[in-house]
């Protein structure tokens, strides 16, 4: 016979516990089915790594996120999307910050700016084909696993891991196959062991980009950037060794070294650095992958989501190409191939400098697809797109002025032989705002499942790229490239944004975006325009600008969210 369990305090002596009442008795205030779980408590068991996602999830998995940080607590959406955004971003803006540190080693250390347009160039494929071999199933992803009634989400991970890995062996073993023909089209017929390496790397990226989707539901942004950190630092201590070290090594002692170094593959060991990154990557992320290994393959939901994400893989290439055509187009239109990857090493140089916003759009995407899929259960989600399209505006205008403000500084990272695309910058970074925005307004399509309209704004962009670059770039060079990345982004954002508002109408503060916009433009043209001699002076002169718009910042819309709310909070 099993004991009676100690009464609580303040039930009758005679009386039977209250944890013992009959399910079907109305529940009394106070007793433990209703109470905020103690630490120790069978339900809040700390499940163990690799248990199945439909069991209960851990404090900080999506499924609890959802339900107690957007249930239970009260205007808290826009301080854990901050949250989660400032931790993406360790991973991404300190990588790219460390990346972006590779840049003066390349362009001082590789022989000609050409070689730096051959990387350009190369990077410029894999970032479109890794678009193409994910076909927008990362974003399908986050749509289907945060449905309503979706009752076995691990098998949403499963089918998503398994379609992206099976296109992904295709793809490497196609251009493995025919690696000489495919060198030869794209200018590579003297190194076809570039373009097998670039195979390998992107394939492996896409098949990776989907564990790193699985931690994102699972709101796990430190093991996120874990894992792309350290990445991070081994690629760039490669290329340190390859680079830096083995060159004087072959000087010193040549014999340590002799059986794998050459001295003359130089950019080479760029991409042998990046296989290498890639495989410990793909080795770390096998523990996030075990729990879709173990499930099943759903054919049925496969055809849901390609229907899903196939509009998706058309905006998300065209949108790529918008960043890379003139990566990928620029050797064609010129007879002098030496030149044409020369000026493009030029603007590749320059456009590194524009990568303090990119990585600020990258970390806030991270954050916000998963956030506005969640947030979409909720009623005040409206609410929330605005507040963070608000705060998107306001720093990536510090961004932009802070870059420029400070880029006699900041131009010191690449050799004076690129100093002559610096003119590119300010007109790269605004257009990559342009595309933040058109990045927050896309929330209408993505939630409304009509993401047909993101491949039309995408596709008319894409075209007006293509135009732009195709008709100018022989008469004005890379300065064309960055005009039209310019207009594409614009395009697509206001496209976005007028149809969105008929089909899925969002009240954005205009008036605070247009604010900002009027005190950040009138701040660049009064602080860049005078000639000052000194850079001291110049600099602080320019510091004076920035340090009032922050004031303005401060003042007016500084971030405040509400002590949280530890008392559950009576469902409705």
């Amino acid at each position: 016979m099993k004991p009676t369990k100690k009464p609580r305090k303040g039930d009758p002596i005679n009386e039977k516990p209250r944890r013992v009442d009959p399910i079907d008795e109305k529940p009394h205030r106070g007793d433990p089915i209703d109470e905020k779980p103690h630490r120790g408590d069978p339900i809040d068991e700390k499940p163990h790594r690799g248990d199945p996602i439909d069991e209960k999830p851990r404090r900080g998995d999506t499924l609890l996120t959802v339900d107690f940080i957007y249930g239970h607590t009260k205007s808290t959406g826009m301080k854990n999307l901050a949250k989660d955004t400032a931790i993406y971003g360790v991973s991404s803006i300190i990588g790219r910050f460390l990346n972006w540190m590779l840049v003066p080693l390349y362009t001082r250390i590789l022989q000609s700016t050409g070689e730096y347009g051959v990387v350009t160039n190369i990077y410029g494929w894999i970032a479109l084909l890794l678009v193409i071999l994910t076909y927008g199933m990362e974003t399908g992803f986050f749509r289907f696993i945060n449905k309503k009634e979706e009752q076995e989400p691990i098998r949403v991970y499963a089918t998503t891991l398994y379609s992206i890995a099976f296109t992904s062996f295709l793809f490497i073993a196609g251009v493995l196959l025919f690696l000489n023909p495919v060198s030869t089209v794209l200018g590579y017929g003297d190194h076809p062991e570039y373009i097998g390496m670039m195979a390998c790397v992107v394939a492996v990226d896409a098949i990776c980009c989907i564990p790193f989707a699985y931690l994102r539901y699972q709101c796990r942004p430190v093991r996120f950037a874990a894992i792309k950190s350290f990445n991070i630092f081994l690629n760039i201590s490669l290329n340190l060794f390859f680079l830096v070290l083995c060159p004087k090594l072959n000087n010193s002692h040549p014999e340590l070294i002799k059986w794998f170094y050459r001295p003359e593959y130089g950019v080479g060991y760029i991409f042998i650095s990046n296989i290498f990154t890639t495989a410990i990557t793909f080795l770390m992320l096998m523990p996030n992958m075990l729990p879709a290994l173990r499930a099943k393959f759903d054919r049925q939901r496969l055809k849901k989501m390609l229907r899903y994400s196939a509009p998706i893989l058309i905006l998300g290439a065209a949108g790529i190409f918008n960043q890379t055509a003139a990566s990928i187009l620029f050797p064609f239109l010129f007879e002098d191939r030496g030149l044409a990857e020369s000026q493009l090493g030029i603007y590749g140089g320059c456009l590194k400098i524009a990568v303090v916003m990119i990585m600020f759009i990258q970390a806030f995407r991270y954050a916000y697809e998963p956030f506005i899929f969640a947030k979409n259960k909720d009623s005040d989600n409206k609410k929330s797109y605005i507040e963070a399209m608000k705060y998107f505006v306001i720093f990536s205008l510090v961004i932009f002025l802070g870059v420029m403000f400070y880029i006699d500084v900041i131009k010191h990272f690449v050799e004076s032989e690129y100093y002559s695309g610096l003119s590119v910058v300010p007109i790269v970074m605004l257009g990559e705002l342009f595309f933040g925005v058109y990045f927050n307004l896309s929330v209408w399509y993505k939630l409304t499942d009509k993401t047909h309209w993101g491949a039309y704004f995408s596709i008319a962009g894409c075209a007006l790229t293509v135009a732009i670059i195709i008709g100018f770039v022989p008469h004005y060079g890379f300065i064309a490239c960055a005009w039209a990345s310019f207009a594409s982004n614009l395009l697509m954002m206001l496209l976005s944004y007028f149809i969105g508002q008929k089909k899925f109408p969002v009240a954005y503060n205009l008036r605070s975006a247009l604010f900002y916009i009027s005190i950040a433009a009138a701040f660049y043209a009064v602080a860049m325009l005078p000639t000052i001699e000194s850079t001291f002076l110049r600099l602080a002169y320019r510091t004076v600008f920035l340090i009032v718009f922050f004031a303005i910042i401060i003042k007016k819309d500084l971030p405040s969210f509400p002590k949280k709310n530890h008392e559950p909070v009576k469902p409705s």
